[in-house]
Protein backbone atom coordinates (compact mmCIF):
# COMPACT_ATOMS: atom_id res chain seq x y z
CA UNK A 1 0.00 0.00 0.00
CA UNK A 2 1.30 3.54 -0.98
CA UNK A 3 1.15 6.79 0.96
CA UNK A 4 -1.83 7.78 -1.34
CA UNK A 5 -3.78 4.59 -0.09
CA UNK A 6 -2.73 5.33 3.19
CA UNK A 7 -4.25 8.91 3.19
CA UNK A 8 -7.18 7.75 1.70
CA UNK A 9 -7.70 5.31 4.71
CA UNK A 10 -7.32 7.85 7.24
CA UNK A 11 -9.74 10.13 5.60
CA UNK A 12 -12.04 7.32 5.45
CA UNK A 13 -11.89 6.02 9.17
CA UNK A 14 -12.47 9.82 9.92
CA UNK A 15 -15.07 10.80 8.17
CA UNK A 16 -17.10 7.32 9.47
CA UNK A 17 -16.38 8.43 12.49
CA UNK A 18 -17.81 12.37 11.88
CA UNK A 19 -20.95 10.05 10.71
CA UNK A 20 -21.01 8.13 13.72
CA UNK A 21 -20.76 11.12 15.62
CA UNK A 22 -23.77 12.62 13.91
CA UNK A 23 -26.24 10.07 14.34
CA UNK A 24 -25.43 9.23 17.71
CA UNK A 25 -24.34 12.71 19.04
CA UNK A 26 -22.58 13.21 22.62
CA UNK A 27 -22.09 9.15 23.10
CA UNK A 28 -18.35 9.69 21.75
CA UNK A 29 -17.63 12.55 23.58
CA UNK A 30 -15.21 11.17 25.88
CA UNK A 31 -12.03 13.33 24.56
CA UNK A 32 -14.26 16.50 25.71
CA UNK A 33 -14.64 15.70 29.71
CA UNK A 34 -13.31 19.07 31.97
CA UNK A 35 -10.84 20.41 28.88
CA UNK A 36 -13.81 23.13 28.26
CA UNK A 37 -12.70 25.46 30.91
CA UNK A 38 -15.20 28.28 30.58
CA UNK A 39 -17.97 26.14 30.13
CA UNK A 40 -19.46 27.78 26.94
CA UNK A 41 -19.70 25.27 24.37
CA UNK A 42 -18.12 22.01 22.98
CA UNK A 43 -14.61 21.64 23.43
CA UNK A 44 -11.54 21.57 20.67
CA UNK A 45 -11.68 18.20 22.26
CA UNK A 46 -15.31 17.39 20.45
CA UNK A 47 -15.48 14.20 18.77
CA UNK A 48 -17.01 16.11 15.84
CA UNK A 49 -13.75 18.46 16.14
CA UNK A 50 -10.90 15.54 16.09
CA UNK A 51 -13.50 13.77 13.53
CA UNK A 52 -13.01 16.43 11.08
CA UNK A 53 -9.58 16.92 11.74
CA UNK A 54 -8.65 13.43 10.45
CA UNK A 55 -10.98 13.49 7.70
CA UNK A 56 -8.86 16.90 6.58
CA UNK A 57 -5.64 15.06 7.46
CA UNK A 58 -6.63 12.32 5.30
CA UNK A 59 -7.81 14.25 2.40
CA UNK A 60 -5.02 16.73 2.28
CA UNK A 61 -2.21 14.59 2.68
CA UNK A 62 -3.50 12.39 -0.13
CA UNK A 63 -4.07 15.44 -2.27
CA UNK A 64 -0.64 16.51 -1.66
CA UNK A 65 0.59 12.81 -2.16
CA UNK A 66 -1.52 12.80 -5.78
CA UNK A 67 0.71 15.75 -6.73
CA UNK A 68 4.37 14.16 -6.04
CA UNK A 69 4.64 15.56 -2.53
CA UNK A 70 6.56 13.46 -0.01
CA UNK A 71 4.89 11.35 2.74
CA UNK A 72 6.16 13.47 5.22
CA UNK A 73 5.49 17.21 3.42
CA UNK A 74 2.28 15.64 2.88
CA UNK A 75 1.36 15.15 6.32
CA UNK A 76 2.25 18.56 7.02
CA UNK A 77 -0.31 19.38 4.79
CA UNK A 78 -2.64 17.35 6.10
CA UNK A 79 -2.27 18.60 9.41
CA UNK A 80 -2.32 22.05 9.00
CA UNK A 81 -5.63 21.38 6.59
CA UNK A 82 -6.70 19.56 9.98
CA UNK A 83 -5.83 22.33 11.75
CA UNK A 84 -7.67 25.07 9.47
CA UNK A 85 -11.32 22.49 9.58
CA UNK A 86 -11.04 21.64 12.87
CA UNK A 87 -10.96 25.19 13.88
CA UNK A 88 -13.67 26.07 11.74
CA UNK A 89 -15.62 23.44 12.99
CA UNK A 90 -14.90 24.39 16.75
CA UNK A 91 -15.89 28.16 15.75
CA UNK A 92 -18.96 26.84 14.19
CA UNK A 93 -19.78 24.57 17.17
CA UNK A 94 -19.11 27.18 19.77
CA UNK A 95 -21.23 30.02 17.91
CA UNK A 96 -24.25 27.76 17.40
CA UNK A 97 -23.48 26.70 21.73
CA UNK A 98 -23.99 30.62 22.27
CA UNK A 99 -27.29 30.65 20.45
CA UNK A 100 -29.07 28.24 22.86
CA UNK A 101 -31.46 29.97 25.27
CA UNK A 102 -32.21 28.69 28.90
CA UNK A 103 -34.82 28.87 31.00
CA UNK A 104 -33.04 28.25 33.98
CA UNK A 105 -33.35 30.58 36.96
CA UNK A 106 -29.70 30.13 38.87
CA UNK A 107 -30.04 30.93 42.51
CA UNK A 108 -28.04 34.47 42.04
CA UNK A 109 -30.47 35.53 39.68
CA UNK A 110 -32.45 36.37 42.17
CA UNK A 111 -30.49 37.99 44.60
CA UNK A 112 -31.29 41.84 44.45
CA UNK A 113 -34.81 41.33 42.34
CA UNK A 114 -37.80 43.26 43.20
CA UNK A 115 -40.70 40.76 44.05
CA UNK A 116 -43.83 40.68 44.91
CA UNK A 117 -45.45 38.52 48.12
CA UNK A 118 -48.28 36.26 46.81
CA UNK A 119 -48.97 34.23 49.88
CA UNK A 120 -48.98 36.81 52.93
CA UNK A 121 -45.57 36.14 55.00
CA UNK A 122 -46.64 35.95 58.60
CA UNK A 123 -44.09 37.12 61.84
CA UNK A 124 -41.56 34.15 61.61
CA UNK A 125 -43.18 32.46 58.98
CA UNK A 126 -42.64 31.55 55.58
CA UNK A 127 -44.93 32.72 52.91
CA UNK A 128 -44.47 32.93 49.02
CA UNK A 129 -43.12 35.47 46.47
CA UNK A 130 -43.01 35.35 42.85
CA UNK A 131 -40.33 37.65 40.61
CA UNK A 132 -39.96 37.84 36.96
CA UNK A 133 -36.57 36.82 35.63
CA UNK A 134 -36.69 37.71 32.32
CA UNK A 135 -39.32 35.79 30.71
CA UNK A 136 -39.86 33.32 33.27
CA UNK A 137 -41.99 33.65 36.69
CA UNK A 138 -40.93 32.31 39.24
CA UNK A 139 -42.41 31.54 42.59
CA UNK A 140 -40.54 31.02 46.20
CA UNK A 141 -40.97 30.19 49.50
CA UNK A 142 -40.32 33.13 51.32
CA UNK A 143 -39.04 34.66 54.97
CA UNK A 144 -38.48 38.16 55.86
CA UNK A 145 -34.53 39.12 57.28
CA UNK A 146 -36.56 40.86 60.50
CA UNK A 147 -39.10 38.13 60.99
CA UNK A 148 -41.85 40.86 60.85
CA UNK A 149 -44.66 39.94 58.50
CA UNK A 150 -45.39 40.94 55.06
CA UNK A 151 -49.16 41.22 53.64
CA UNK A 152 -50.21 40.12 50.49
CA UNK A 153 -49.24 42.27 47.32
CA UNK A 154 -46.53 44.12 48.85
CA UNK A 155 -43.15 44.48 46.84
CA UNK A 156 -39.89 42.98 48.26
CA UNK A 157 -36.42 42.55 47.84
CA UNK A 158 -34.76 39.14 47.79
CA UNK A 159 -31.80 39.34 50.16
CA UNK A 160 -30.50 35.97 49.47
CA UNK A 161 -31.40 32.10 48.75
CA UNK A 162 -30.62 29.62 51.02
CA UNK A 163 -31.46 26.34 49.51
CA UNK A 164 -35.10 26.70 48.22
CA UNK A 165 -36.56 29.00 50.92
CA UNK A 166 -35.02 33.18 49.85
CA UNK A 167 -35.08 35.47 52.45
CA UNK A 168 -36.71 39.27 51.66
CA UNK A 169 -36.97 42.76 53.05
CA UNK A 170 -39.53 45.69 52.15
CA UNK A 171 -38.49 47.29 49.25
Amino acid sequence: MNAFGIFLAIAAVGFVFLIVTLVFGEVFDFFDADHDFDHGGPGFFSSRVIAVFITTFGCFGAIATQYGVSPIAASGAGIAGGFVFGGLIFVFARFLYGQQASSEVRPTDLVGQSCRVVIAIPAGGLGQIRCRIGEELVDKIARTDDGQPVPENTSVLVAEVLGETVIVRKA
